[in-house]
Parts: C-alpha cells; sequence; structure tokens
C-alpha cells in the first residue's frame, strides 16, 4: 500500500468511529437512558450496581402504569442522579398503607405485589396522588427511600426521564 492509500484507509474509519460516536449521543440523549441502580431501594428486581437501559419515549403517547419501574428526577434534589422506583399510586388515586400492605382507594384488597419478597413493616398515608403525578416506591420496601419519605412525595409526569426494559449487567433479562 502506498502512503497516501493508507492516510484515506484511515481517514475512511475516523469517518465511520465519528459517525458512530454521533449516533450513540442521539440515542442516549433522545431514545434511550442508560443508570445504574445506586441502592438497595428495589432489590431483589435489582441489585445494587446492575445496570439497566430505559425507553426515553415510552410515554410520549402513553401514560405511565402501576407497576411500570421508572427512570426519575429526584422530586427534592432534580440536579441528583436519576432514582428508579416502582409507580403505585397513580393520578387521583388515594394511597394507603396498613400492616406493611397498599390499598388503593378505600379497597378492602390490598395490591397484589408479586414482585415483593418480604413483609414490609409500617402503616402511611394516605396520600392523595395529584393530577400528572406519581406514587412510587421501592420494591425493598423496608430499605427504600421513596415517596412516602420525600418531602415532595409525588414524581410529576414530566421529571420522568424513561422507563426501565432491561437490566443489562450483570446478567442481562427484561424487567417487569
Amino acid at each position: 500500500m502506498k502512503k497516501n492509500e493508507v492516510i484515506a484507509e484511515i481517514l475512511d474509519w475516523a469517518k465511520y468511529l465519528a459517525g458512530a460516536v454521533v449516533l450513540a449521543l442521539i440515542l442516549n440523549n433522545t431514545v434511550v437512558i442508560s443508570a445504574q441502580v445506586m441502592s438497595p431501594s428495589m432489590e431483589s428486581t435489582m441489585m445494587t450496581g446492575s445496570k439497566i437501559l430505559g425507553n426515553r419515549l415510552a410515554y410520549l403517547f402513553s401514560n405511565p402504569k402501576r407497576n411500570d419501574i421508572i427512570v426519575f428526577k429526584f422530586p427534592d434534589n432534580e440536579s441528583a442522579d436519576p432514582y428508579l422506583k416502582r409507580i403505585i399510586g397513580l393520578p387521583g388515586e388515594t394511597v394507603d398503607i396498613k400492616d406493611g400492605k397498599v390499598y388503593i382507594n378505600g379497597s378492602s384488597a390490598a395490591l397484589d405485589e408479586g414482585f415483593i419478597n418480604e413483609t414490609m413493616y409500617g402503616d402511611y398515608g394516605p396520600f392523595v396522588v395529584p393530577e400528572n403525578s406519581y406514587f412510587v416506591m421501592g420494591d425493598n420496601r423496608n430499605n427504600s427511600e421513596d415517596s412516602r419519605f420525600w418531602n415532595n412525595k409525588f414524581v410529576a409526569k414530566d421529571k420522568i426521564i424513561g422507563k426501565v426494559l432491561v437490566e443489562w449487567f450483570p446478567s442481562p433479562h427484561l424487567l417487569k
């Protein structure tokens, strides 16, 4: 190969690499959210140190649903690292926690929360969820700083960054 051909080949590779970096940055800022679980509040669904991918566009044309795991700006300090919790209460609902069980709108039946591995302790609420806001809790209820304890109890819809879809580290799997 001649020197000019080597330089041309290097420039071609540099263009492809630069394009890939630009595409990754665009996707990471508009479509995909990548985050790390920083606390034990979601164990055993996601362990501390796990890395997740979420969809930033999940709620563009639909509303969050109960039991969705979301990435959001912490209501008491929006400059903090993003938080991950599960949606429990929807806009307009009343959330009441008695003897560690969650009740919605005064129902006599507690929520079915098969993702909880231990009995939650305590009574909390009632919490009336404002319009365009959500009440969230960690799956590790006895070790989770969540809506029950924050000064600003609810996550506004416009502060939700995305819906968690997959844990990709340490063991890749879809999250429910």
